[in-house]
């Protein structure tokens, strides 16, 4: 297991960025898969975007284009660029680490809400 820690969320005009970083407690190196979800009220989590240990991404067609998701394999951190934010990004974003046999964990969400 890992121990996933995310910062950075806010309060947000649309239209403006912030940055999420999420901390691991372990060599990212281990990790195969890192991702952002995230869980609107009233809604089910979705994934937001994933990077793999290749460094291939993947994004949700909603934030496509606005989000870049990064690792910094020194620091042992995932973080999420979000720009040209909407309301409808508004949501408890969750930091997510996928190890080989070992499942996920998850990181106890960061607050983002972008005000119309």
């Amino acid at each position: 297991q890992v121990q996933l820690v995310e910062s950075g969320g806010g309060l947000v005009q649309a239209g403006g960025s912030l940055r999420l970083s999420c901390a691991s407690s372990r060599s990212i190196f281990t990790i195969n898969t890192l991702g952002w979800y995230r869980q609107a009220p009233g809604k089910q989590r979705e994934l937001v975007a994933v990077i793999t240990s290749s460094g291939r991404r993947n994004y949700a067609n909603s934030v496509k284009g606005r989000f870049t998701i990064s690792r910094d394999n020194a620091k042992n951190t995932v973080a999420l660029q979000m720009n040209s934010l909407k309301p409808e990004d508004t949501a408890v974003y969750y930091c997510n680490a996928e190890i080989a046999g070992k499942g996920h964990s998850w990181g106890k969400g960061t607050l983002v809400t972008v005000a119309a």
